[in-house]
């Protein structure tokens, strides 16, 4: 059997630039890596591929003309998606389309009942690896659909919904595919190559807006650290890749491992290693011990879920009050010289103006060295979305394309929809400013931070200097939204 993996070219900027970060999705390199090896698997980051989507891949499909083609998506790529598998239908009429991912997981039901479904034969629901692979068995004559946990096939036109399989054992599974049967290269922070692994799945937070656990359910499990290792070295010496993304849900949830974990990558002894990694408040502001290792292991960036300066969103969104632990978790980072990114969500129902205000001012205050903001989106199935369902405060509850983040899908008590996402971007140029790079950031010393502060940024503030004098706030924001709204159309797709 041949099979391609593809995954979606949409990006969203709310940290930098869209071009000044690619990175590979690992899912479909864990899912491909994790097929037996009798059978023929390819992956294609359309990232990649943004500006000529259809081209490659009438050009890709049509020289390996692929048995199977899987597509993974979250909400905001799913039209995306859709799209794509109408594309490879016309182009390979007798090929079969799996879908996967976390909108296929949450809306199974919805979308085999939907006019879309027309264009799919397969979905996964929750973890892929093993369905995938017994999928392509099945497709090969050697495993029968209906025994596969997890799968929804076709009997006729209509879908059947295997049941769920349990969550899978971490420690037999294979290392993703990272070698030529990725189609697509050229993956980068800024000017540095990158690569994404992780060492454990899942989180046990009761994060309400969160959709995990429709994924994993509310659980953590962890690679062995042998199997992290092995897959560190392939990036380390295979790849030459010495900047790491590390997708762990919440890496964090066990300090003890993290120690461990970090000491075998300190005995391992790589040269300018860099590690980014997401974690939570709690657990870095309590364990500085903890802090450390992991600096002295490479961790350069960790992301903070921080969500909220107010107690009374924090409590909303199902969280604890981690204003306080938000604040010595980034004094921890910044004792051992690890760059903090602050995760701020804004349109909580009770969000006026000043809210908005206050929690870029709370950035500021606690020192964070840069900023993930976003607003509250009510993602299918979650307990966010029916809680701000039944309050009347959804406002966009089908489109799923504009639930990227970027967009406002919700009012709150206090200010529309328009208005919010205004303020949202508004705030941000205010409170926020520039970006000004901290000591720590510039002292990690990379070549791109030095171009930042003396070219790039002199050179965009006259030129939104010009923006703002000719069309005021108004104007430069509405100019914004024609940009964010051309970003993902690949109208070549149509």
């Amino acid at each position: 059997m041949k099979v391609i993996l593809i995954s979606m070219p949409d990006v969203v900027p709310i940290i930098i630039h869209e071009t000044a970060i690619h990175m590979p999705n690992l899912g479909i390199a864990s899912v491909g890596g994790h097929i037996d090896e009798e059978h023929n698997v390819y992956l294609i980051d359309l990232i990649r591929k943004r500006r000529s989507a259809r081209k490659y891949l009438t050009r890709t499909l049509g020289k390996i003309r692929p048995d199977l083609v899987g597509l993974s998506a979250m909400a905001w790529q799913y039209d995306t998606c859709i799209r794509l598998a109408k594309l490879t239908k016309h182009l390979l009429p007798g090929v079969k389309i799996v879908i996967g991912g976390y909108h296929a997981t949450l809306m199974s039901k919805e979308i085999a009942q939907s006019p879309e479904a027309e264009w799919i034969d397969f979905m996964i629901r929750g973890e892929g690896e093993e369905a995938c692979r017994r999928l392509v068995n099945a497709l090969a004559g050697k495993d029968q659909f209906s025994s596969i946990p997890s799968l929804s096939y076709k009997e006729g036109q209509d879908f059947v919904h295997n049941p769920r399989g349990k969550t899978l054992d971490l420690s037999r599974l294979k290392l993703p595919i990272r070698d030529k049967r990725r189609l697509t290269w050229g993956y980068h922070i800024m000017y540095n190559k990158i690569e994404l692994m992780e060492t454990s799945r899942g989180c046990t937070r009761s994060c309400n807006f969160c959709s995990m656990k429709h994924m994993y359910g509310r659980t953590f499990r962890t690679f062995p650290i042998r199997r992290v290792l092995a897959d560190l070295d392939d990036i380390y010496y295979k790849r030459k890749t010495r900047w790491v993304f590390l997708v762990d849900d919440n890496m964090v949830l066990d300090p003890r491992r993290v120690i461990r974990l970090c000491d075998a990558i300190i005995e391992r002894k790589y040269r300018n290693l860099n590690l980014v990694v997401q974690a939570d408040c709690i657990s870095m502001a309590q364990n500085e011990e903890m802090v450390r290792k992991m600096a002295l292991a490479g961790f350069k960036s960790v992301f903070l879920g921080i969500e909220s300066a107010s107690k009374a969103n924090l409590e909303t969104a199902g969280k604890a009050n981690v204003s306080g632990a938000a604040r010595k978790a980034v004094e921890n980072c910044h004792r051992y010289g690890v760059m903090v990114i602050g995760g701020m969500i804004f349109g909580f129902p009770e969000d006026d103006e000043e809210a908005v205000i206050r929690n870029y001012e709370y950035l500021n205050s606690i020192g964070a060295d840069a900023s993930y903001c976003q607003i509250l989106t009510p993602y299918p199935k979650t307990e966010m979305r029916r809680a701000l369902i039944d309050q009347g405060l959804v406002t966009n509850t089908d489109n799923y394309k504009l639930y990227s983040g970027l967009w406002a899908n919700v009012k709150t008590r206090y200010l529309e929809s328009d208005r919010l996402q205004y303020l949202f971007w508004y705030h941000r140029q205010k409170v926020l400013g520039w970006w000004d790079p901290s000591g720590i950031v510039q002292s990690q010393g990379q070549g791109w931070i030095s171009i930042w502060m003396y070219a790039f940024k002199p050179a965009l503030k006259v030129i939104l200097g010009h923006v703002l004098k000719k069309h005021g706030w108004e104007g430069r924001y509405e100019r914004e939204v024609r940009r964010w709204t051309r970003l993902n159309a690949f109208e070549d797709l149509d």
